[in-house]
């Protein structure tokens, strides 16, 4: 599908093993939590620990500069999240699950950050950085997957996630250089960067803005689906969860066709069928149906967010912070939102019909604002542009043959025979009876011509004229 090193292998890894520890562990809190407290009540506690790892997500850039050594830091980070995934497991206090729970995706957070700062970092430039996140996300689903059907619940499921979260810190160091910090490589990585300037920072604006309202939809639908999952109706571990994965490697290799140039037309038609996902499941149409369509929506989603934001990092000032951007959007939104989603889902069709058309206006606003309807140009549309350029900015042959004989200052007989002799093959002769002057006087203006123009053959002597 496409070749990696061993850089981009351990950050798609790294990404890999963030999206299974991430929603394996978001999974494990909800099923532990929902022995305590009602099934609506879940939604409210999921979107606690989601904003704690969006405050991961933003504050890794400081806390690795202050933390020093990356690998250290990775370390108390991975034994801090594994302490908290065994609070959860064991505690039998809702208030006590939760606090462990906002510990734990709060340093998820940063780990994840790091993962996806790694990922830009090695695909910066590639033609197959969709394929790549796509890839790092389907592997995340699928551990996530065979975890579920092969492990059983309690203490050695929790087993496995610290396995995974361990794993994580593991790859998510290992682009460690001579014991530089994560800090230091930011920073580094920092200097060597061109920002891209007020267009690509309003352009990273605007897609920040798409990713929320698409999150904003996908949250709606999400919390559909954890509200059926709490109340035993459906099972979100089971095989349509294997939908995210094939979606996900699915958008990778369509987004990357021609360099992405069509991977906002692409995430546009999934739009459409997202919201026309929502409309059908709040009008009865079976809960399986709509938790297949939803997580097909779902895996473009996710790998168009994360694409997105790590193409655009390179060209911000703080590419640390902006690699993860759309994850942490993502997680803002269903923070923020997740109790009026859960509203809006229980007040009927027309409720959920009115509120989708106007997330549909907003989100197309939105998709025409980041330029996603605009088709970029290829690699060799730009360079065939390029080359028009150079040829429209090149001299033409007269100011060519103006500016030689103003450098070898050639008086006017002088000119006049050089563009004689040059014309054509002539011989001298023929050229002294066209100019009226004797074959003598032709060949001792030609014998200055050569000394002021360093040539030393009527051939040579073309050929610098007309700049060959």
């Amino acid at each position: 599908m496409f070749s990696v090193d061993k850089q981009s292998l351990q950050s798609l890894s790294a990404l890999a093993l963030f999206t299974f520890a991430f929603l394996g562990s978001e999974f494990f809190f909800d099923s532990r939590i929902g022995l305590l407290i009602s099934a609506e009540r879940v939604v409210g506690a999921q979107a606690m620990i989601l904003g704690a790892s969006v405050i991961g997500f933003l504050a890794y850039g400081l806390i690795a500069k202050v933390a020093g050594g990356r690998r250290a830091f990775r370390a108390i980070e991975a034994v801090g999240a594994i302490a908290a995934l065994v609070t959860i497991a064991a505690a039998e206090s809702a208030l006590a699950m939760q606090i462990a729970g906002c510990i734990a995706f709060f340093l998820l957070g940063s780990l994840g950050a790091e993962a996806h700062w790694s990922m830009a970092r090695a695909f910066e430039g590639s033609p197959s950085l969709a394929k790549g996140a796509g890839a790092a996300y389907a592997a995340g689903i699928l551990l996530q997957f065979l975890s579920n059907q092969f492990v059983t619940a309690g203490m050695a499921g929790t087993a496995v996630l610290c396995i995974g979260i361990a794993a994580l810190a593991v790859f998510a160091a290992a682009g460690e250089h001579d014991g530089e910090s994560a800090g230091q490589a930011a920073a580094d990585s920092s200097q060597q960067i061109t920002p891209g300037g007020a267009k690509t920072a309003i352009r990273a604006v605007w897609l920040l803005a798409l990713v929320v309202l698409l999150a904003c939809m996908f949250s709606t639908l999400d919390n559909v689906v954890t509200l059926a999952n709490a109340q035993g109706s459906i099972s979100v571990e089971t095989w349509p969860r294997l939908f995210l994965a094939a979606s996900g490697l699915a958008a990778g290799v369509l987004f990357d066709i021609r360099e992405r140039r069509y991977m906002g037309f692409i995430m546009f038609a999934v739009t459409v069928l997202s919201t026309i996902s929502i409309l059908a499941v709040e009008a009865g149409a079976s809960p399986v149906i709509g938790l297949i369509v939803f997580y097909v929506s779902s895996g473009f989603f996710v790998t168009f967010f994360t694409t997105t934001f790590l193409q655009l990092a390179p060209r911000m000032r703080t590419p640390q912070l902006w690699a993860g951007m759309g994850r942490a959007a993502n997680n803002l939104c269903a923070f923020t939102v997740s109790g009026v989603s859960m509203m809006l889902t229980q007040s009927g069709i027309a409720a959920v019909m009115i509120a989708s058309l106007i997330l549909f206006v907003l989100v197309s606003v939105a998709f025409v604002g980041a330029g996603l309807f605009r088709l970029p140009s290829t690699v060799g549309e730009r360079e065939a542009i390029q080359a028009g350029l150079a040829a429209a900015a090149a001299p033409t042959p007269e100011e060519v043959q103006a500016e030689f004989i103003s450098r070898s200052g050639l008086t006017p007989r002088e000119e006049e025979v050089l563009r004689a002799v040059t014309a054509d093959e002539r011989p001298l002769k023929q050229v002294a009876d066209d100019l009226g002057i004797s074959l003598r006087m032709v060949q001792r203006h030609l014998t200055n011509i050569y000394s002021k123009t360093d040539t030393q053959t009527r051939a040579g002597l073309t050929r610098a004229f007309f700049g060959k």
